[in-house]
């Protein structure tokens, strides 16, 4: 009999690197002159994983945004791992936008990618197990032509391929 082959798909996110990324951030929030009086905080909750931006309109807020994607991008962290709400109204005529920090797959998703590539007619199993699918097959060739076909598509989260055996 055949030895099968897997490998994991998950979404995870490097916590401390998303710290680090945010310790960074709220730096240089202080010191940039264009936000430093503009009395806009962003805190991280490292329990609950999210983020909460308080600002005193959508475009400051905007400019926090994008100063923490610049830092997530410079410490390898995903953009899509960090999921925004819509601006809504805080004390003061202030803004405030709460983030969360996308951990794990979906059970719809999960049933997505599963159907996905089974649509493509590999041959592997997909199991769904938990936060996580386990795709196995026969071939390691087939495993690396499914992880290549996910690459190619877009599920909104980030996507890694581990325990490859």
């Amino acid at each position: 009999m055949a030895k099968d082959n897997s490998f994991d798909v998950v979404s995870e996110v490097d916590l401390q690197e998303v710290d680090n990324a945010y310790q960074q951030s709220a730096k240089e929030l202080v010191q940039r002159y264009d936000l430093k009086s503009s009395g806009a905080k962003l805190e991280f909750n490292k329990g609950e994983k999210s983020f909460t931006l308080t600002a005193p309109s959508d475009f400051i807020a905007r400019q926090v945004i994008d100063v923490l994607n610049s830092r997530f991008v410079r410490r390898g962290v995903d953009l899509k791992a960090v999921r925004w709400s819509d601006p809504q109204a805080a004390s003061m005529g202030n803004v405030r936008l709460i983030g969360t920090l996308v951990m794990g797959i979906e059970t719809d998703l999960a049933r997505k990618i599963n159907k996905d590539i089974r649509d493509e007619k590999f041959k592997a199993k997909v199991q769904i197990e938990g936060e996580k699918l386990r795709v196995s097959s026969t071939s390691r060739d087939e495993l690396q032509n499914i992880i290549a076909f996910l690459k190619e598509k877009d599920y909104g989260i980030p996507l890694q391929y581990t325990n490859y055996r």
